[in-house]
């Protein structure tokens, strides 16, 4: 490998700002943070860490809101050889002290109040003129982010990604996902998924500056793609259905003609949503993804292959995946099984802390389902374990069945995915009680410990144990007996 392609994230970050200092960086609002502003501020952080005691190779928590701040912070931990480890900034305190149990950061990044756990915090819009601004020495991070996930109990996981930070390995991954050099990229989730933090760093290194969303909404989103010219929207379905039920008059009065590519993962799309795109920009502007953060391999399709395999989630275009039966023999065509992945050389791309992968004779699996067709098409179908993605977001029933039977008054729980036209699916709870709860009290309960997106939409009761004597629950029988009938 060439010295060129070992430079570090951070120096090349500042390198880009000395060739175009003035260019914008990031939009937000009505700010506008050129690259020399942001090399400067990220210089000041990197110090201020420095001084709070991170080094190089450790983890630092970030639990931000989607700001310039986020960015500011990700490459001065990058400056310093470290390693960014987001988190969602509204985690409930049992959730958050899990997290920084498994991670062990060196520091904790995020808003002045926030109980970082007895780790130095640090908040990038701390006053920071007393740090200088000038460039660091140069590093090379042995890994460049470190994402969070759950595991099949819900417990929580890091992925670490096994890619260095070297700018050239992300300037690669942007290529892989049709980002060109210079895009007008529109960051419409928030960084501390792995699909915003990825997509937004890869356009911003290649070159690009971030149009980024405080939060999504439908209307602000079309806004900005006409205010700003934005080539490149990142959107999960749920976002794409918002966006479709703006009024006609609305939504097709909005100048969209700039957008070379609408970019579409992290949950299945409904087909209906993903023809209305189609018939909207054009079927060479919608492309969709399939991976998981742990990046073994992946499928793309773009909208003009999947008007002819309807519902496919595309072929291989990294790494190999097989469909296999439970005994782990490859499924013919059209015959549904578990998806196994791995990476065409046999490395590993990713580690896990505080969990196991699923492996089998060096393939791993997700838990995903699906099938090929004769075209080697990829078609998703149930999940194998009980989890629900809702808006793109995973919902591990044990974890809200846990915190639902701290309650008191329940005896007994059980959590269930129930399809839902906006988020893919919502979290639907069945209780067997002591003594008469009410929906509101129950969600109280739970509020104070979990994430919003984990809560149940609604709550039904039961009048029958929901589990045998072995302490078991037929959660995909109770889900199918609530379904509606086909």
């Amino acid at each position: 490998m060439s010295e060129t392609e070992q430079v570090g994230l951070g120096e090349a970050f500042d390198r880009m700002a000395a060739e175009a200092p003035d260019e914008p960086a990031i939009i937000f609002h009505d700010t506008i943070i050129t690259r020399s502003q942001l090399a400067r501020w990220s210089n000041r952080l990197a110090r201020r860490l420095a001084g709070a005691g991170v080094g190089f190779g450790a983890h630092v928590t970030m639990a931000l809101p989607n700001s310039p701040g986020f960015y500011a912070a990700a490459i001065a931990i990058w400056k310093l050889g470290a390693v960014p480890q987001p988190v969602s900034y509204r985690l409930p305190a049992p959730e958050l002290d899990a997290l920084i149990e498994v991670a062990d950061p060196a520091a904790v990044i995020g808003q002045a109040g926030l109980d970082s756990r007895g780790r130095p915090l640090v908040d990038p819009d701390e006053p920071l003129d007393a740090f200088d601004d000038g460039p660091l020495p140069p590093v090379v991070p042995p890994t460049w982010k470190a994402m969070t996930s759950g595991g099949s109990t819900g417990r929580p996981k890091l992925i670490v990604t096994a890619v260095p930070g070297v700018a050239d390995y992300v300037r690669l991954s942007g290529a892989g996902l049709r980002i060109d050099d210079g895009e007008v990229f529109l960051c419409t989730g928030p960084l501390y998924h792995n699909g915003p933090f990825l997509y937004s760093v890869s356009a911003l290194y290649k070159g690009g500056r971030i149009v980024l969303m405080e939060r999504f909404d439908a209307s602000k989103s079309l806004e900005l793609v006409e205010t700003h010219g934005v080539t490149y929207m990142y959107l999960v379905p749920t976002m794409m259905s918002r966006i479709l039920r703006l009024p006609d008059e609305e939504r097709l009065g909005r100048d969209m003609s700039s957008v070379r590519i609408a970019y579409h993962l992290a949950a299945p799309c409904p087909p209906h949503v993903k023809q209305a795109w189609i018939d909207w920009l054009g079927p060479e502007v919608i492309v969709e993804l399939y991976a998981g953060t742990e990046a073994q391999a992946a499928t793309t399709i773009t909208g003009t292959e999947w008007l002819a395999h309807p519902g496919s989630v595309g072929r291989v275009t990294m790494g190999e995946m097989k469909v296999c039966d439970v005994d782990g023999n490859e499924q013919p065509p059209g015959e549904v099984g578990e998806i196994w992945m791995r990476t065409l050389d046999g490395g590993r791309t990713y580690r896990y802390i505080g969990a196991e992968a699923r492996s089998r004779d060096g393939w791993e699996s997700l838990g995903d389902m699906g099938w090929f067709d004769e075209d080697h098409y990829l078609f998703l179908a149930d999940r194998q374990t009980d989890m629900i993605l809702v808006g793109g977001a995973n919902v591990y029933p044990a974890e809200v069945e846990a915190a639902l039977d701290a309650h008191p008054a329940v005896l007994s729980s059980c959590i269930i995915g129930l399809p839902d036209e906006d988020y893919g699916s919502v979290v639907h709870a069945i209780v067997e009680l002591s003594r008469p709860v009410t929906d509101d009290e129950l969600r109280e309960h739970l509020s104070a410990r979990l994430v919003s997106y984990k809560l149940p939409r609604t709550f039904e009761r039961s009048q029958e144990p929901l589990r045998d004597d072995a302490g078991k629950v037929r959660r995909s029988a109770l889900r199918a007996a609530r379904l509606p009938a086909v």
